[in-house]
């Protein structure tokens, strides 16, 4: 199979523990039989894997999410990254051409598409491979995963089918009524659109090169910003004859908020945590190592992490947005393909951060204009270069560099460090990459 993931999301509806770097589907919640806890991206990575070891999975995401794809999904995984956000049809579309024009898939294979995050079972990846199957036979030009209502929803679009039977055509497509409307459609026999399709890659190619004036994949990444935003749903869906429907009645669940997050929960409390018996429909996601209690509470979600601390009721969670986009706070805690970094401490001059580098990996060689740097190493071994100089560092050695000076570390083994910046102006942005020769 070429499956692709769609992996989007600005973080906020599950803050403190979602940020723009680490959205909903890297959180690690769900607890395996080990001890050990995974995301909702690993969790889908790993059930795809499953069922077809050899699927080609791609992930189409922003910048700012590939090091965190890379660190829980690993290196095989292929990336499509968006230069910026332009919504589901140029995602699709850049997608597919990367397929085509950098994987070399063939424009008569059948490719997938999928949301990176639902809560589901295995019956959902067996009908992504159904999926597949009839998007290959070529039947219809696109093939939809239908789900069974539970109620009149507005936030999913209804595919009517012509017959109850398990895979029908598709006589009318509609995106997002409103209740009464959705009333109607179900009494005919509508299906939800969880945003999951099938298609043989030429005929979105094909659909691509129609609304979109570009020559190759290349071409599309460095005209990307120019084109309009326009979901797939609204450029190619709504306006495709020749669609077919395949129904899906099993586990399929989009953990948005923290009330449909906590009634996937396996646990009660995640992290260091401890709750009354007085406490009912309670939960606590911690990601502190500092304790957190919870005396006599009810319907209540409590997460800590280094972003903040959440006290919210359940239901009331899902109004979180308008409140973060009030705090503008910097990203505090995030996973690269190198390691990990926690701000420790951030003072007007100063800013303290505990880094983790995996072992074989680096920092980018770099430099500074308006700040010190610090590095403590408090575990592990590895290799700094200050101004082309190699030093050999190991637990308690302390490494100084001056402002402008270029510098990186190597971790010859799993390796800890507290790096402290010290200047009147500590800003991302004021950073300065080099090429490395040593």
């Amino acid at each position: 199979m070429n499956i692709i993931l769609l992996s989007g999301g600005s973080g906020k509806r599950l803050w403190p523990l979602s940020n723009d770097i680490r959205s909903k589907q890297f959180i690690k919640i769900f607890k395996e039989s080990d001890g050990s806890y995974e995301s909702m991206a690993q969790r889908m990575y790993r059930s795809i894997k499953k069922i077809d070891a050899e699927a080609k999975v791609t992930v189409a995401t922003s910048k700012a999410q590939v090091s965190t794809i890379h660190n829980q999904l690993g290196e095989d995984v292929g990336v499509s990254v968006e230069p910026c956000r332009r919504d589901t049809f140029p995602a699709i579309a850049l997608a597919t051409a990367y397929l085509h024009d950098v994987l070399h898939v063939g424009e008569d294979e059948a490719v997938v598409v999928c949301p990176v995050d639902p809560y589901v079972d295995d019956d959902y990846f067996a009908a992504l491979k159904k999926l597949a199957e009839l998007a290959e036979k070529g039947d219809a030009n696109l093939t939809l995963l239908g789900m069974e209502p539970t109620y009149p929803s507005e936030k999913y679009g209804y595919i009517i089918p012509e017959s109850k039977d398990p895979v029908s055509r598709v006589s009318r497509f509609k995106e997002k009524p409103d209740e009464e409307t959705a009333k109607k459609y179900i009494a005919e026999g509508a299906l939800w659109n969880g945003g999951i399709f099938a298609y043989k890659l030429g005929y979105v190619l094909k659909r691509a090169h129609e609304l979109i004036d570009f020559k190759d994949y290349d071409d599309l990444y460095e005209h990307y910003g120019d084109y309009t935003k326009i979901s797939f749903d609204y450029a190619v869906v709504e306006k495709e004859p020749s669609i077919q429907v395949l129904r899906f009645d099993g586990l399929w669940k989009d953990l948005g908020t923290w009330n449909t997050l906590t009634e996937a929960m396996s646990e009660k409390i995640v992290g260091k945590g401890e709750m009354s018996d007085s406490c009912d429909n309670v939960h606590i996601v911690n990601d502190l190592d500092v304790p957190v209690l919870a005396i006599g509470v009810k319907d209540v979600v409590i997460s800590a992490s280094p972003e903040g601390i959440l006290v919210s009721d359940k239901t009331e969670s899902s109004y979180i947005k308008p409140f973060v986009d009030k705090m503008k706070q910097p990203v505090m805690f995030a996973e690269k393909s190198w390691g990990t970094y926690l701000v420790l401490d951030v003072e007007k001059e100063s800013m303290t951060i505990k880094v983790t580098l995996h072992a074989g990996n680096a920092m980018n060689y770099h430099s500074h204009d308006h700040r010190d740097e610090v590095w403590t190493v408090i575990s592990g071994i590895g290799r700094t270069v200050v101004d082309g100089m190699i030093q050999y560092v190991k637990t308690g050695d302390v490494v100084t560099m001056q402002a402008g000076c270029r510098h990186t570390i190597i971790a010859d083994s799993e390796l800890q460090l507290i790096e402290v910046q010290i200047g009147k102006e500590i800003s991302v942005h004021d950073k300065h990459k080099y090429k490395l020769e040593i």
